[in-house]
């Protein structure tokens, strides 16, 4: 059957995953490297955030109860990490470092402590001045402008790790490394360079995986952790198409656990899951995984399915089209999606929390408003230009002064201007007759215009995020829950979308295209009026999309919704 066809494979780029080794924890050890040698945790709320090895080492684990982590690890060290500023600075600064290296600009952030870095480029250029009669005296170049700026190293063998842990012949006959291969080599000892610097330089420790595409390059590192790396090597496929042996790529991805594949979130997971086992599959919240495991091996090896089976499985309204052929490329591996370049604002700005109760208006109030000054905080951060001169004025509330500015900014622009305000909850469902609850996932959503005065910098972040939540949240608030009493909700986020970048983004020989600028300006502007009353709202409903759905799967209830494995594409909080 054409469908049951293994996507075709492009294996012609060399890719680095960086996942910063227990980040939460690793900023703290940053400023006070004793903590390294000790247990060490990151409280939010009433769960560790996170935890260091040597925590990990006595029995403590992400997730936990802080009062569990207290008793099994009466020494354990822990401090509060609800403040995600410090967070954000060092995973800006970690990026900035990492991106130092990079020829083209191809990397993509993935959460506080996730990089994708294509080298293809890098390891290109390299691979034309080695001496393959002398690959054990090579040298890496990583400046084209200055040849003598690298690092010396062995090309013939793998830095780190590699799957499989066996290799076998990579020659083509006469014991030469075949091209890929030798490609590869050079990406891992790319990689081990800049993890030792980001190490020597800044106090990082970081685990790599090197493979062709995204999706390997970031499973593949899992397999030895910490400060450690692995590169998945070839053959990646097998040459035959009716050949009953698989390529290292195939090998590989059978053993996971098919909710653990990027790109295949929680809903959808649970859909293949169901098709394969037929019946339904409870969700263990409590330890972050299905009760039912469904192995990838075991999707892809069914008999009655293809692309065009997931189609009809995984689509329907609100699904992507194609989402079957996507899926089954992941199934097999197959990644063609790019590195993102460098983007000078987000697609969106969110931020959430949640709750173990929230029932009255008194305390949704005080989170409204907290959410708000948050949000404001990150657009005046986010969406400002930076070469233009300021003026910041602290926050009267302030406990850290390098940490708790409240940037009143006078003077600059805005780099984009979202033109949509998006309020989202979670509500719990109601006890039933046995007194019990049903975990759930879903979110029901409002959005509407985003007002005009959030964009007055005249005004402090309290005030501009009071008068957002008195004139235009509550009211969206009120459309999602009409009823005075009764809705209990465990999650709350607040998030502007659809950003329209500012006028000017071409540049002239003085910076602007004041041209363009005039031409776009009724286009940028029309969604931001003042209105005295509440706007009009374009109101939806639904779950999460499949890769929120991913996000929030590994988190019960009343969990903060921010945290070290974040697989959200924004810059959420």
């Amino acid at each position: 059957m054409e469908t049951r066809r293994l996507p075709a494979r492009k294996d012609g780029r060399i890719i680095l995953h960086f996942d910063h080794d227990c980040f939460y924890a690793a900023v703290f050890e940053a400023r006070n490297p004793s903590l390294k040698s000790l247990p060490f945790a990151v409280q939010q709320k009433h769960i560790i955030a996170t935890c260091n090895y040597e925590a990990r080492r006595r029995g403590l684990h992400k997730l936990m109860l802080v009062r569990d982590a207290k008793r099994i690890c009466p020494d354990v060290i822990i401090e509060l990490g609800e403040d995600l500023t410090r967070f954000r600075d060092a995973s800006k600064d970690l990026y900035n470092f990492i991106k130092a290296y990079s020829w083209d600009g191809k990397l993509e952030r993935l959460g506080f402590d996730e990089i994708w870095m294509d080298v293809t480029s890098m390891v290109d250029y390299n691979m034309e001045f080695l001496n393959r009669n002398d690959l054990q005296h090579s040298f890496f170049v990583l400046s084209k402008e200055d040849p003598t700026l690298g690092f010396a190293y062995d090309a013939s063998v793998l830095a780190g790790h590699s799957y499989p842990k066996a290799l076998g012949p990579s020659g083509d006959g006469d014991g030469r490394l075949d091209e890929l291969s030798l490609r590869h080599h050079l990406g891992s000892h790319l990689a081990l360079h800049i993890r030792h610097q980001l190490e020597e330089q800044k106090g990082y420790t970081s685990t790599v995986g090197i493979a062709t595409n995204k999706l390997l390059a970031k499973l593949v590192g899992n397999l030895n952790k910490p400060k450690a790396q692995t590169t998945l090597m070839p053959p990646l496929a097998s040459s035959d198409l009716d050949s009953d042996s698989l390529g290292n790529a195939l090998l590989f991805m059978d053993d996971h656990e098919i909710g653990k594949i990027p790109g295949i979130g929680f809903k959808l997971a649970q859909k293949l899951r169901e098709f394969i086992v037929q019946h339904p599959v409870e969700y263990d919240f409590a330890n972050g995984g299905a009760q039912e495991q469904v192995s990838v091996a075991r999707v892809r090896q069914h008999p009655d399915i293809d692309f065009e089976k997931l189609e009809a499985l995984l689509g329907g309204p609100g699904s992507p089209h194609g989402i079957g052929y996507k899926v089954w490329c992941l199934l097999h591996g197959v990644d063609d999606s790019e590195v993102s370049q460098d983007r000078p604002v987000p697609r969106q700005i969110s931020i959430e929390d949640s709750y173990l109760r929230l029932d009255t208006m008194t305390k949704l109030l005080t989170e409204l408003n907290t959410l708000a000054q948050s949000l404001i905080k990150r657009m005046r951060i986010d969406l400002l230009s930076t070469e233009d001169d300021f003026v910041e004025e602290k926050s009267t509330s302030e406990v850290d002064a390098s940490e708790a500015v409240d940037r009143v900014v006078v003077g600059k622009r805005w780099l984009a201007h979202p033109r949509t305000l998006r309020l989202t909850t979670r509500p719990r469902l109601p006890l039933r007759v046995d007194g019990t609850r049903e975990r759930t996932m879903k979110r029901i959503s409002h959005s509407c215009p985003l007002p005009n005065f959030v964009f007055d910098l005249r005004a402090s972040t309290e005030a501009v995020a009071e008068k957002l939540v008195r004139q235009t949240v509550l009211h969206m608030f009120r459309r999602l829950h009409p009823e005075k009493s009764g809705w209990d909700l465990s999650l709350v986020n607040l998030a502007v979308t659809n950003m329209a970048e500012a006028a000017g983004e071409s540049k002239t020989a003085n910076g602007r295209d004041i041209s363009n600028m005039f031409k776009r300006q009724d286009e940028v502007l029309k969604d931001f009026r003042v209105t005295e009353s509440p706007p009009e709202l374009v109101s939806f409903s639904g779950e999460l999309s499949e890769e929120e759905g991913s996000h929030v799967a590994a988190f019960g209830e009343g969990v903060p919704m921010f945290n070290d494995d974040n697989e959200d594409d924004d810059w959420n909080e």
